[in-house]
């Protein structure tokens, strides 16, 4: 199984505040959408209740403390990131979506094959935080930037990261 964590984060690791997402990014949210589609996503309960409803075509998996918290139908809650992955090695998963939040992401980095960051040239205020990569662990293999427009309102880059 491909673990990859997905994220947009700004030039000081912010990636959200009050559990909302802090930018219009399009293109983020596009990328997103075509890089999860028909994949198992995992992310913590916050995460998933900022979502409103599951996504469309990912099964969710949620991590949560509560043990009486439940998945919706066609979904999975676990109380712990080893559990989730356990049960995708179980069920053969070909690839794992990490989406958040920033607790999950700490946990679920050394586990990561690859990661997929939206880099944001912002600095906007927050409470939630993207960890420091560790760059002697990780290879950048593709960047591609772009400049602020009328559907994203500031510049960004997409880039992917590889395990060393």
């Amino acid at each position: 199984m491909k673990i990859i964590l997905i994220v947009a984060k700004a030039k000081n690791q912010v990636i959200g505040k009050d559990n909302q997402l802090i930018w219009k990014l399009s293109a983020d949210l596009k990328r997103f959408k075509n890089l999860t589609t028909g994949n198992y996503i995992l992310m913590g309960r916050k995460t998933y209740d900022s979502l409103g409803k599951p996504l469309p075509n990912r099964t969710h998996l949620i991590i949560s403390r509560n043990p009486d918290f439940q998945a919706p139908e066609g979904h999975y809650a676990f109380s712990s990131l080893e559990e989730a992955i356990i049960f995708c090695n179980k069920i053969e998963v070909e690839k794992l979506f990490i989406i958040g939040g920033g607790q999950i992401y700490r946990e679920s980095l050394p586990f990561c094959d690859q990661l997929e960051i939206t880099e944001v040239d912002a600095a906007p205020e927050g409470d939630t935080f993207f960890p420091e990569i560790d760059l002697t662990q990780w290879k950048e293999t593709a960047r591609e930037e772009f400049p602020a427009d009328e559907k994203n309102e500031f510049p960004y880059a997409f880039v992917t990261y590889e395990k060393n």
